[in-house]
């Protein structure tokens, strides 16, 4: 049995919590703010109860693994999970509206042709048959497997796997998502519900790579979850597994460093100067030096007077008027507009446990950002402005809107970035192949023998099934050594 310290208690480092506990390690969590889950915060007032970070799960799958393998209560025994149906709904500036239904894709065809015009929905089809080829191609050795060192493994994923487009006009794959949304799907309605996905995630899809693809395909294919009473009840869960297997959490105590003993991790040094021996270092926390500056979430949460409309949408994207116009204020570097209007998310939960009674509704907008730095989120007059855009834009979804808001909280990058450290606040995308490589993130196994790294900022990259993955990888590189190539 080994002691082995874990810096942060993210989701990913609580997932490697767990497994290690499990196969006998003696592990410790320190965590320099007061509360476990990272970005998967909660706020409430008055009755209202806000998720502040993720509000779906995608790819259970990782969950209902690492709840199996770690106790005997399943994932759904342990938190309540239901499908979101339908999956989505979009609305565009020139009144065209449909909703996606959950995992079907018969039902997706039918929506999109009904919508956009006959031939749509069997573009789109197409188009996801084909993300499917990248996801069979790299979901293994980018996701399931520790980052190979070997040059040419390395050099395969650095390659889009985004295949070549097949018939008469088959030509060499497409180097951008934009340039699939323009060849592939010829609408400017289905390249924005395309170019959705990537930006959802942080991804300017002027230039992410083709297999950004897998992205909706995930959607589609594994379905969105909503967790009973909010995501944060999953954090809650598996917090309660790891105290389950006899974690221990030293909430307030900041690391100051990793201590290096004959070339290889010894222990962490706190910030008072105390210093913990381990034999390994599991560190959740984002590098400054490595870390991208990712963009970020700005989220308004909104108590509403008035209950919730039978038959609304959980998730509805109102899109952008000017695609153009957002992503360079997301992703353009040479100053910033932010007059612009962003794609909003509305997120309406038709669940008892977020709202006082059912005479009030809680709602929540996010849209992707810039990140603290190339913007001053500390404006509280430009903070202010982008909000009241953010809800005019809202209005689409829910009519009326304005005159129903009781109070509203605004959540920006600087808020992310005090809560996890991130450069920025921003929020990491997962891991894609291609693009020579600039999307993968750094190995789980650090440069000190002995010093792993896990959750969004290490690989497989950022979002909450990714997290899963890379506490399952540390704890496998822990327990079978640097020979790990992943679970079969």
């Amino acid at each position: 049995m080994a002691r082995i310290a874990v810096i942060g208690a993210g989701m990913g480092a609580m997932a490697a919590a767990a497994r290690l506990a499990v196969a006998g390690h003696s592990v410790t969590v320190y965590e320099r703010g007061e509360t476990y889950g990272g970005g998967v915060g909660r706020y409430a007032r008055d009755g209202f109860v806000f998720d502040t970070g993720p509000q779906l799960l995608h790819l259970p799958a990782v969950y209902r693994d690492l709840f199996v393998k770690t106790g005997k209560e399943s994932l759904e025994q342990s938190v309540g999970l239901t499908q979101v149906d339908p999956a989505s709904a979009h609305l565009f500036a020139d009144g065209t509206a449909f909703a996606l239904p959950n995992a079907s894709r018969a039902g997706v065809v039918r929506a999109l042709d009904e919508a956009v015009g006959a031939g749509a929905g069997e573009r789109w089809s197409e188009l996801v048959n084909r993300a499917r080829e990248a996801w069979d191609a790299t979901r293994r050795p980018l996701l399931e497997e520790p980052l190979s060192t070997d040059p040419a493994e390395r050099a395969a994923l650095a390659r889009d796997a985004y295949p070549a487009r097949r018939g008469f006009f088959r030509r060499s794959a497409p180097a951008t998502l934009a340039a699939v949304a323009g060849r592939e799907l010829r609408d400017p309605r289905l390249a924005a519900l395309l170019e959705s996905h990537a930006l959802a995630h942080g991804l300017d899809p002027r230039t992410a790579p083709a297999s950004a693809t897998v992205l909706p395909y995930l959607e589609q294919t594994f379905g969105s979850w909503y967790v009973a009473g909010g995501l944060r009840g999953l954090a809650d869960a598996l917090h309660r597994r790891c105290v389950a297997r006899r974690v221990e959490f030293r909430f307030g105590a900041e690391v100051a460093g990793v201590v290096e003993k004959d070339g290889r991790a010894a222990g962490v040094r706190l910030a008072d100067g105390m210093v913990e021996e381990a034999a390994f270092v599991v560190t959740g926390a984002p590098d400054p030096a490595s870390a991208p500056l990712s963009p970020g979430r700005f989220t308004v949460l909104l108590a509403l007077r008035g209950g919730r409309p039978a038959g609304v949408a959980h998730r509805t994207v109102v899109h952008a008027p000017s695609r153009e116009r957002e992503l360079a204020g997301v992703f353009d570097a040479a100053g910033p507009d932010l007059g612009y209007v962003p794609t909003v998310t509305v997120l309406r939960p038709d669940d008892p446990a977020v709202r006082p009674d059912d005479g009030h509704e809680a709602v929540t907008l996010t849209a992707t950002v810039a990140p603290q730095g190339r913007v001053d989120w500390r404006d509280a007059g430009g903070v202010a402005a982008f909000a009241d855009r953010m809800l005019l834009a809202a209005e689409a979804a829910v009519p009326g809107l304005a005159d129903r808001v009781l109070w509203r909280e605004v959540r920006t990058p600087v808020d992310t970035a005090a809560v996890t450290g991130a450069p920025g606040g921003g929020v990491p995308a997962p891991a894609l192949s291609g693009g020579g490589g600039a999307f993968l993130f750094p190995a789980n196994s650090g440069e000190l023998p002995g010093l792993f790294r896990v959750g969004g900022f290490a690989h497989p990259g950022g979002g909450l099934a990714h997290s899963g993955m890379s506490g399952a990888l540390v704890a496998g590189l822990i327990v079978e050594g640097e020979g790990f190539r992943g679970s079969q």
